[in-house]
């Protein structure tokens, strides 16, 4: 076979307009079949570890090697494609959990929102099945680095089961990285906030859902049930290890009752998400080796009383005392504000965190606790080539600049339609 190499003097953006030149826009990437080496980048590796002049490579979308290119002697010619990237920064790819992203297109118009089914107790509904690949969306959000996701359901007590997709796909299938990983949880509200009085239904709602648990560990007890029930079919994982339970939960008192109605029914593994108050009672969750998927950080204090800058101090509070968590942006708009989750990041830095300790909120930490950090969430040999290279620090809304991206192996296109947009109208003022 014929190599492709490389000259390292040729520059960067020439080698992005060769790759751009014959790829279809926003289609899904080919699979790899060049070995693809990125030179003198300086590397984020995701585990807290930078290498300022790196050495990247992978092949079948596999990273082979992660080093300090100073420090091995490296044969050109292994390789089809050398790509120098000086000064440019190398990134895995961001990951985004608890995520609506590919279940929702136009806030203002309901039937584009495919992420809730009605019901109470439905975790026999499964997110995957309704996660379009086609979505406008999802390209501007890959823009910024956001390669993965975990496609959520939403509402009712039990909203459903998730699954964790990568952004290269030509449909669901294509688009599975972990399907059905999750059943999630929103922890009914011992108070009505807007009223400012407890919740009258509250005890009965938490009985309710102590039978529902009860008897759905019982059938995943006992395999000669007359007849096949959906719902505590979609139950068995969360008793026997293959799925996690996520308790959307975010005050004390809630993430108290939900961490101890876990250990009650023997779940095998729960996450909290949301967690506002998790920062006051990181002994428990330490003790009990309870994740928390963390309620996004760009948000008002929920208390009149609070410091104004107490969710920027959260990340901090929480990786000083030893808690394992990551960063997410549900709320308002936040299928296109995923976007912005690289900054949310940024900013915990900004508020006390080692940078490479927040990048870590984004990537490992997020794959470690979606049950994917050996393939995914670092720059290290063996896992999936999914990552990118920005001009400038990816954390910062000034230096995030991402000029190529690859998933697994798979260069992407980058751009998008907002971009085309901005193109198109950036030439209506200019002197003929």
């Amino acid at each position: 076979m014929k190599n492709l190499h490389i000259i390292l003097g040729v520059t960067f953006y020439f080698l992005l307009s060769t790759f751009y030149s014959v790829a279809q826009i926003e289609t899904p990437g080919k699979k790899q079949t060049k070995k693809i080496m990125l030179l003198n980048g300086i590397a984020h590796l995701g585990n807290g570890k930078v290498i300022e002049n790196s050495a990247i490579a992978f092949e079948d979308g596999k990273i082979t090697l992660v080093a300090n290119a100073a420090a091995i002697k490296i044969d050109f010619n292994q390789f089809d494609t050398v790509i120098n990237i000086s000064k440019k920064h190398v990134y895995p790819g961001f990951i985004s959990p608890n995520s609506t992203l590919g279940l929702t297109e136009i806030g203002a118009v309901q039937m584009t929102h495919d992420y809730a089914e009605y019901g109470v107790f439905k975790p026999h509904v499964r997110s995957i099945i309704a996660y379009n690949t086609e979505s406008k969306i999802t390209t501007t959000v890959r823009s910024n680095g956001v390669l993965m996701a975990q496609a959520t359901p939403r509402n009712g007590i039990i909203s459903g089961t998730s699954s964790i997709v990568q952004f290269d796909a030509w449909n669901w299938e294509d688009a599975v990285y972990k399907k059905d990983e999750g059943v999630h949880l929103n922890w009914v509200g011992m108070y009505n906030r807007w009223k400012g009085e407890k919740n009258k239904n509250y005890d009965k709602s938490i009985a309710k859902l102590n039978t529902f648990f009860a008897d759905a560990l019982a059938y995943s007890k006992d395999n000669n049930y007359p007849e096949q029930n959906m719902r505590f079919e979609a139950m068995r994982g969360v008793f026997n290890g293959e799925k996690t339970l996520y308790i959307h939960a975010n005050f004390v008192k809630e993430i108290t009752e939900a961490i101890n109605f876990s250990k009650k029914h023997k779940v095998t593994k729960m996450v909290i998400v949301g967690g506002y108050d998790a920062w006051m009672i990181t002994d428990m969750l330490k003790e009990n080796k309870i994740a928390v998927i963390l309620k996004r950080v760009h948000s008002l204090p929920s208390r009149q009383e609070e410091d104004v800058y107490l969710p920027y101090k959260m990340p901090k509070i929480l990786h000083d005392a030893g808690v394992l968590f990551c960063l997410e942006n549900s709320g308002d708009m936040e299928a296109m504000g995923t976007r912005n989750l690289p900054f949310y990041a940024g900013t915990a830095a900004a508020y006390g965190m080692n940078k490479e300790d927040a990048l870590s909120l984004i990537t490992l930490n997020t794959a470690k606790i979606l049950g994917i950090d050996k393939t995914c969430g670092s720059l290290e040999i063996g896992k999936d080539a999914t990552l990118f290279i920005s001009t400038g620090d990816a954390l910062d809304m000034m230096g995030n600049d991402v000029k190529a991206a690859f998933i697994q192996g798979r260069m992407i296109d980058v751009d998008n339609h907002q971009k085309k947009l901005y193109r198109k109208y950036s030439q209506k003022y200019e002197q003929k």
